[in-house]
């Protein structure tokens, strides 16, 4: 899987893991974004069982917001203050960062593909739908769909440098799929999908 796939993938279950030691829905997004952070910079190359070393890594970015918890209770406000705001600039820089990895795969993907074959393999290799899910969704015969993917990774065995700029009229197709990357909102980028397969629908 490429870096933006594990991330849609194991995303969801990571938060699940990090709420349930931390007990608050932004220290478990902190502690995902650092771990996911941490993911973009090592040689995944090396590691086989990948959702079993995410959880490793998300388990120590948890225990590492608990000390620092602990840490926090005995700093003078003035130190507190500085280690806040020293959070949320880092915090932002990983957003970013993991934003900038969607935005190279979308423009990549949308480059390369047509309509279909963009729609058929993302939801597919990324979301993992099953093929009578795509032939509901597409009007398209389960094997069909099966070809369409086929074909769509033949055209991405050749991967050239992504070019960021994306035109306008699809920035919001683009902001669709990085809802449903980090925020598993998957109904309306198939939605959007839909309509930029059918535009005459609309």
């Amino acid at each position: 899987m490429t870096q933006t796939q594990v991330i849609a993938v194991y995303q969801s279950t990571l938060q699940s893991i990090a709420f349930q030691m931390l007990g608050s829905i932004k220290d478990a997004e902190d502690a995902v974004h650092d771990t996911f952070l941490k993911w973009l910079t090592i040689d995944t190359t090396k590691v086989e069982n990948i959702k079993a070393y995410l959880v490793r890594m998300v388990t120590n970015a948890c225990l590492n917001i608990i000390n620092a918890r602990k840490r926090k209770k005995s700093l003078p406000l003035n130190e507190l203050q500085e280690v806040l705001e020293d959070q949320e600039a880092e915090k932002t820089l990983t957003l970013f960062d993991v934003e900038n990895q969607l935005l190279e795969a979308w423009a990549f993907l949308y480059r390369k593909l047509e309509p279909i074959e963009r729609g058929v393999f993302v939801l597919r290799e990324m979301f993992n739908l099953d093929y009578e899910d795509l032939q509901l969704i597409f009007d398209r015969k389960a094997d069909n769909c099966r070809k369409i993917v086929s074909r769509a990774k033949e055209k991405l065995k050749n991967p050239d440098r992504p070019k960021l700029s994306i035109s306008l009229p699809q920035l919001h197709l683009f902001e669709s799929f990085k809802n449903a990357c980090q925020k598993g909102h998957l109904a309306p980028f198939i939605s959007d999908l839909y309509a930029d397969l059918f535009p005459e629908e609309k």
